[in-house]
């Protein structure tokens, strides 16, 4: 599984390399500024991308906007997220061309090598890891609104906070302490509430997920 890595840390950088070198990943290009990230996603059409939201020349948002680019030129590239602060405007950007693959993780969080490392597989995959800071606050925003996320209930919002972190059925019971037959009416239940048609549950998951997030665009 081939990967571009963004981190202008050099020590973040290089920690990230060898982490994900040691599961087997294959580090296609490993750069630190927003005009070298732009190239390597344009010329090495990687497996995924780990991106950091801000690189240099200015430290704003080039990380971003450079994966946004790329996944306009190729829909549905992988992107994982790094970021210092939970901001939710760069998260509903990210999931507003309605495809998959997409996580967005706060750095703390890669201090937890298998945590990081199922993150970047599930998001190459094509699924999403979403850090439980940022569901909470998107959460928070959403559950008052008059649209589809409106129509859950409190337990339903909440197996779909655990979905939008990429837990399996299995890993939502067992936190929430019930049976995987009583998630499985959940989700079903979430799945028809947000109005997605029947297909394959991996998909439905993710398109469940990115209209919960995507909600207040």
């Amino acid at each position: 599984m081939r990967v571009v890595l963004a981190e202008d840390l050099f020590l973040l950088r290089d920690g990230l390399v060898r982490l994900l070198e040691a599961h087997d990943f294959e580090i296609a290009a490993a750069v630190e500024s927003g005009p070298e990230l732009a190239r390597a996603l344009a010329e090495l059409e990687p497996d995924v991308a780990v991106v950091d939201v801000r690189l240099p020349p200015t430290h704003t948002d080039e990380g971003l906007q450079c994966a946004l680019t790329a996944r306009r030129d190729r829909p549905g590239l992988p992107v994982l997220v790094l970021s210092q602060h939970v901001e939710q405007l760069y998260a509903r950007e990210l999931l507003a061309d309605g495809t998959g693959g997409v996580g967005y993780l706060l750095k703390d969080r890669v201090f937890d090598a298998e945590q990081f490392v199922d993150a970047v597989r599930r998001v190459a995959s094509g699924g999403t890891a979403m850090d439980p800071q940022v569901i909470q606050q998107l959460l928070s925003r959403r559950a008052a609104d008059d649209r589809p996320l409106a129509r859950l209930t409190p337990r339903e919002l909440e197996v779909l906070e655990l979905m939008a972190q990429g837990r399996s059925n299995a890993a939502i019971a067992g936190q929430l302490v019930v049976t995987e037959r009583a998630i499985a009416k959940h989700t079903s239940n979430i799945f028809a509430k947000l109005d997605l048609e029947v297909s394959d549950d991996d998909n439905r998951r993710v398109l469940a997920v990115l209209a919960y997030l995507d909600q207040g665009r």
